[in-house]
């Protein structure tokens, strides 16, 4: 199912033994443009606290609420992370490890060995403090940092077609199972006034990040002439399918073998 970030933000985060908080921020990677973590204001239980969580670490979501397979210790005694600073390789690692999850950047898959978060995975073991500094320093030669964004941030960024602006970056569609960001909701300001229309990160050939500007390989007219997306009706499948065959584009869904 896709769920767009907006409804999202400020869903209830359950342990197995009680609330932690709220979601404020979503971080995605800007290479496979995949929700890496939720940005979780912990309130009153831990003052003035922001964690990550995986989605590695969900079990189930409903409309209001999303559960995690963590107790409240294992999530207080997690490894600090400032959120208003960029998060580096070293302090994903260090979380993979304190969690016992499988490198989200390595392995054929979206998630390292696995297809999507949920899908059977063997935890890794413990490794003692030395063994993590040297696989640490390891992981740094051999792996640029993360290119993790923050959705709310990139909310915003204007999106230009191959011949003029479309409009601007309203929202994100995504897919619950992989947490794949399937779709950026672009407002379409006074180029189609009233109309929203999506784009897949699939199609884009270029982002400025320090010019907030996303770069389509999609013409405006195609775009324009493309199934009019509804914020109001459930995205399904159907439309989907004619809007990706409309764009000449692949189902995600089959190569993904979903």
């Amino acid at each position: 199912m896709l769920r767009a970030v907006s409804e999202m933000n400020g869903l209830n985060i359950a342990a197995t033994d009680g609330d932690i908080g709220s979601v404020k921020d979503f971080y995605f990677d800007d290479l496979t443009w995949t929700m890496r973590y939720l940005v979780v204001d912990t309130g009153s239980w831990l003052p003035g606290r922001q964690v990550l969580i995986s989605p590695m670490s969900i079990r189930r979501s409903t409309a209001d609420q999303v559960f995690l397979g963590l107790t409240k210790d294992e999530v207080e005694n997690s490894p600090p992370v400032d959120t208003d600073k960029p998060v580096d390789r070293q302090q994903e690692t260090t979380l993979s490890q304190y969690y016992r999850y499988p490198y989200y950047w390595e392995g054929p898959y979206r998630w390292g060995t696995v297809a999507y978060p949920g899908a059977p995975f063997t935890p890794a073991p413990a490794v003692p403090p030395d063994t993590v500094a040297q696989e640490l320093e390891a992981r740094e030669r051999e792996s640029a940092d993360p290119h993790l964004r923050s959705a709310r941030d990139v909310a915003g960024y204007y999106i230009e077609a191959v011949d003029g602006d479309m409009g601007h970056v309203e929202d994100f569609l995504i897919d619950d199972q992989a947490w794949a960001i399937r779709y950026m909701i672009v407002d379409t300001r006074n180029w189609l006034p009233g109309k929203k229309v999506v784009v897949s990160p699939e199609w884009i050939r270029q982002v400025s990040w320090t010019d907030s500007r996303v770069y389509v390989d999609l013409p405006c007219e195609q775009i324009k002439a493309a199934p009019e997306y509804d914020p109001i009706r459930p995205f399904e499948r159907e439309y989907e399918t004619r809007l990706l065959e409309h764009h000449g584009r692949r189902k995600y869904w089959e190569w993904e073998g979903r």
